[in-house]
């Protein structure tokens, strides 16, 4: 958040935040699966796709059957209707046309309900993928999530899901009539000849194998567009989030550039893909130019030699048209195909990705409400493929105390915050909460008992008391008057124009960064915890709005215990206790003023904290 003017001295730490974590193998990707065993994963997690399938089968069976209807009519109405022993016969070729129309309409509505039983099927398994992939996103620990930008995740979630939506909407429609009409097509010609079908096979064949072979190259192609997609997506949602920061430091050309790139590293990707696809098609006309033409030169040879009728032969070329038709769309099929699958595979990487922070459940531990105590055990952590960050951490936090947390960055700081709030599990060692270990105590239980309030509080698109709030949902207007009078913060709602009700706007850009953390410090008392993280929650504001801050921290913190990251040494003087940290390590512990007193690192900060402020 961008820091007011200073219009007086700031007791600031010359220190600054934990830097990110390296980034971890979240392992997201199942590039190597086969679409088939893709597709069976899918249905699985979304059983809904085939819930009720047999009797939509039924009416694709009847929908596609009903296509026969047309070119056996016209045989008939040839072969006995106009060309028979007796000549025409038009009373017979009345009660075709009337029969085919009676058939035609009953296709109609069969395709109507397969159409409709089809598209609840998608929507209902759809949404089921959808709210298991977001759940288990929001499931992963802030290690995992970090390892991938917001945008690509999101897009998993989104863009990856309307994907397959699309096809197994269109795609899967028209696999299910383009199979089933190939089959009844091949079987009616069968009938007429089994000499032309034959014919027709060994036509299409090389076509069928090479879309085989093509499948594995558009296989990969559509993965590297679906991850194309998702970083252009990330790009995009940085750029507007970031808007502010991008004009204040005027490199608006500098992110141009970047999103031009993945852009166009995203049009590459679609369209190398496209070319791979499109590759079918022409081969697709050739071998039904091929069809048609050796069905006509073998059929009137057939004829000469009264194996086959006219009727028979017109028939055939109305069925070979019902064959042809699947083979000619494959190529979109298969494009749309592979472009859901590719999705799909990105949608189950994520729901592969194990939470390496799992909740108990019902297995786990519920502890009474009161006073909490916490105590580190031989605490070590190491972020994946980096350095140890803690080494061998052993504190005692007794009941009731405030406690302030100081360091250089990068001394261990927030990690320190992060294993005990469980955000992550210590490599070595035991965190103990009333003397439980935080993997055994229930998610619902741990954080009722907990709460963290971040240096940058989150505010959503609602109104002041919706998110004051957002802990406890039920609470009254009037509660919440009297939660915002408790930490002393009256005067400043009654000088909200619209009180409680007042509209915060997207991550509460409404009001200015003192005044969110105020939102988040009330957030926080509603929420009634028994243990109270803070991440320097005075930073960033300015004098007047610090002493309400540090007022309502009074009240917060009075009767719980509390841990605050100090990045201030006003913070620091205020604690009951005060752990400085230095290069993963607890180096000194005690009161302000013995620290001060006491050459070593707290010393040397307090120094520097004077001098900058004289």
């Amino acid at each position: 958040m961008s820091a007011p003017a200073r219009t007086a001295p700031r007791h600031e730490l010359p220190v600054g935040s934990e830097p990110a974590a390296p980034a971890a193998a979240p392992g997201l990707s199942r590039s190597r699966e086969s679409a088939i065993d893709t597709l069976r994963s899918g249905l699985r997690l979304s059983p809904e796709f085939a819930r009720g399938l047999w009797l939509t089968l039924v009416f694709a069976v009847a929908a596609t059957a009903g296509k026969i209807v047309v070119p056996v009519a016209v045989q008939q109405i040839i072969d006995n209707g106009l060309t028979g022993t007796g000549g025409p016969d038009l009373e017979f070729v009345t009660r075709m046309v009337a029969l085919c129309a009676a058939l035609l309409v009953v296709t109609m509505v069969c395709s109507y309900l397969m159409n409709l039983r089809l598209y609840r099927a998608t929507e209902s398994g759809l949404a089921t993928l959808r709210r298991k992939a977001f759940r288990h996103v929001h499931d992963l620990s802030v290690l995992t999530q970090n390892s991938e930008r917001k945008g690509a995740l999101v897009s998993r979630v989104t863009s990856d899901v309307d994907q397959i939506s699309t096809f197994m909407q269109w795609g899967g429609l028209l696999i299910i009539v383009s199979s089933g009409q190939l089959l009844v097509a091949t079987v009616l010609m069968a009938v007429y000849s089994w000499q032309l079908t034959l014919v027709v096979w060994i036509c299409f064949l090389p076509l069928l194998f090479g879309v085989r072979w093509l499948q594995r190259l558009l296989s990969r192609a559509y993965l590297t567009v679906r991850e194309r997609t998702g970083d252009m997506l990330a790009v995009f949602g940085e750029a507007v989030m970031g808007a502010a920061v991008i004009r204040a430091h005027g490199t608006e050309g500098r992110t141009a550039g970047r999103i031009d790139t993945t852009v166009l590293a995203t049009r590459s990707a679609q369209v190398r893909a496209q070319r791979l696809s499109m590759a079918v098609s022409p081969f697709a006309e050739i071998v039904a130019a091929l069809g048609n033409t050796a069905v006509v030169l073998v059929g009137v040879w057939l004829g000469i030699g009264g194996d086959i009728t006219a009727g028979q032969l017109v028939a055939f070329l109305f069925l070979l048209t019902l064959f042809v038709q699947p083979m000619m769309m494959a190529t979109e099929i298969f494009n749309e195909a592979q472009n859901a699958i590719a999705g799909w595979r990105r949608v189950l990487g994520v729901l592969d990705t194990v939470p390496d922070i799992a909740d108990p459940g019902e297995d786990g531990r519920v502890l009474p409400r009161g006073p909490v105590g916490v105590r580190f055990d031989g605490v070590t952590y190491a972020y994946p493929e980096g350095p140890v960050v803690l080494d061998g951490i052993d504190v005692e936090i007794t009941p009731g105390t405030r406690l302030a947390v100081v360091g250089e960055t990068g001394s261990g700081k927030t990690t320190f915050v992060k294993l005990l709030t469980r955000l992550m599990d210590p490599a070595e060692g035991r965190v103990l909460l009333d003397g439980a270990d935080l993997r055994e105590v229930a998610f619902s239980s741990l954080r009722s008992r907990v709460v963290m309030v971040p240096q940058e509080g989150f505010l959503f698109d609602s109104s002041l008391g919706d998110n004051i709030r957002f802990a406890r949902p039920g609470s009254t207007d009037t509660e919440l008057e009297a939660a915002v009078a408790d930490l002393g913060l009256a005067d400043w709602l009654a000088g909200l124009a619209h009180g409680l009700d007042t509209p915060v706007g997207q991550r509460g850009e409404s009001l200015s960064a003192g005044e969110r953390q105020l939102v988040a410090l009330l957030r926080a008392y509603v929420a009634d915890p028994d243990l109270l993280v803070l991440d320097e929650a005075t930073s960033a504001v300015d004098p007047h709005t610090e002493v309400r801050i540090q007022r309502a921290l009074d009240q917060l913190t009075r009767g719980r215990t509390s841990v605050a990251i100090a990045h201030r040494l006003s913070t620091a003087e205020a604690a009951d206790r005060v752990l400085v940290f230095d290069q993963g390590r607890i180096v000194q512990s005690g009161a302000h003023d013995e620290l001060v007193s006491r050459p070593g690192v707290y010393s040397d900060l307090y120094a520097s904290w004077v001098s900058s402020s004289a």
